[in-house]
């Protein structure tokens, strides 16, 4: 059983050490608390779980703490996929949930497995989730300055269960003043994708990430029989002509563990029960 998560991309100069010292703690607790969820549950279970952990923190870039699109509003996008049934679910700018993570699960076993804007919202209330402002003051206070985003921010959860399987969730709050109805990686394949060979999830810039099919590549690259390592490095060499902004993490079915980024840094942390490896 092993499990890694990410946060985003950390930024030395727009970020002090205080809030790099709060993302690694908080990134350890997170990992650490999933792992043990993990050893009673389901990969699938436990990716949502990670992830919902993530949403429910500010310091990330998903749920709580979402950025402001250009129109004053935040619209929010998450996807899980089950390596096991090769199914995927998920929302693309729902509006005013706490968790979107777990709309995108329960659309799981839905004929209709992707809802974007309106209908993601209107699925999302009459299951019985509530009416949620994911908005704090320091993204207001962003908005209300106009102050550029990094646009780099998402969060994601691999995970590897008792039973082999692998599973993957992926969310985020947007990159901030993005047109409305701009549309990112995290419910795509290109940004969350998995097989029963590997799983995947990505951060950076969505558009990036999109043009370099990032997640999809790794894991049909692995699939095909390449290593991880090595379907990492191929894919990561396809960004070079357009100096693409992407970071990803990974678990494949022999218990590997994998993340790179082309831009520093991503911020992730990992698990196997034993061992932390934490950004620095």
């Amino acid at each position: 059983m092993k499990i890694i998560i990410h946060g985003g991309f950390f930024s030395e100069s727009s970020t002090n050490n205080e809030t790099k010292v709060a993302k690694q703690q908080a990134l350890i607790r997170i990992a650490k608390a999933s792992f043990e969820f993990l050893t009673h549950n389901s990969a699938l279970e436990t990716v949502v779980h990670a992830v919902s952990l993530l949403e429910d923190d500010e310091l990330f870039n998903a749920g709580i703490g979402s950025q402001i699109q250009s129109d004053g509003k935040i619209r929010m996008s998450a996807s899980i996929m089950d390596g096991d049934s090769k199914k995927m679910s998920g929302v693309i700018n729902i509006e005013n949930v706490k968790n979107p993570v777990q709309v995108a699960q329960l659309l799981l076993d839905s004929e209709d497995k992707v809802l974007g804007g309106e209908g993601a919202t209107a699925f999302a209330r009459k299951l019985g989730f509530d009416e949620f402002s994911t908005e704090i003051p320091q993204r207001r206070a962003e908005y209300e300055a106009k102050r550029t985003p990094t646009g780099t921010g998402t969060v994601g959860c691999v995970a590897l269960d008792q039973h082999g399987r692998i599973a993957v969730a992926t969310s985020t709050g947007g990159k901030g003043f993005e047109i409305p109805g701009r549309i990112s990686d995290s419910a795509t394949v290109a940004g969350n994708y998995a097989s029963e060979r590997c799983g995947v999830s990505c951060t950076g810039v969505g558009e990036d990430i999109v043009s370099g099919a990032v997640a999809a590549k790794i894991v049909t690259r692995v699939t095909d029989g390449f290593s991880l390592s090595d379907a990492f490095a191929k894919t990561f060499d396809e960004l070079l002509p357009f100096d693409g902004f992407a970071g990803a993490i990974a678990i494949d079915s022999e218990g590997n563990v994998f993340h790179q980024h082309s831009h520093p840094k991503m911020v992730f942390a990992s698990f196997d029960g034993e061992q932390f490896e934490v950004f620095e």
